[in-house]
């Protein structure tokens, strides 16, 4: 059986893993965070140039019927 001491000491190093765990997860939290900002950010500016392509297709979709009926 192990002494009060050891078991505190035990107990300890269990409190300390958690706590480098916790930190590490925060870590990796805020990086994830970050990523996913960018991620948010990059599909923005996707859908901008995706929606300008397709109004400049359909105008010249337009241009073309046009000169089809002269």
């Amino acid at each position: 059986m192990k002494s009060p001491s050891q078991q505190i000491d035990q107990l300890e190093q269990k409190v300390d893993a958690l706590i480098a765990r916790i930190w590490t997860m925060d870590e990796e939290n805020r990086s994830l965070r970050s990523r996913n900002d960018e991620l948010i950010k990059e599909r923005s500016q996707l859908i901008e140039k995706t929606t300008l392509a397709k109004t400049r297709v359909e105008a010249m979709i337009t241009r073309l019927k046009g000169i089809n009926h002269q």
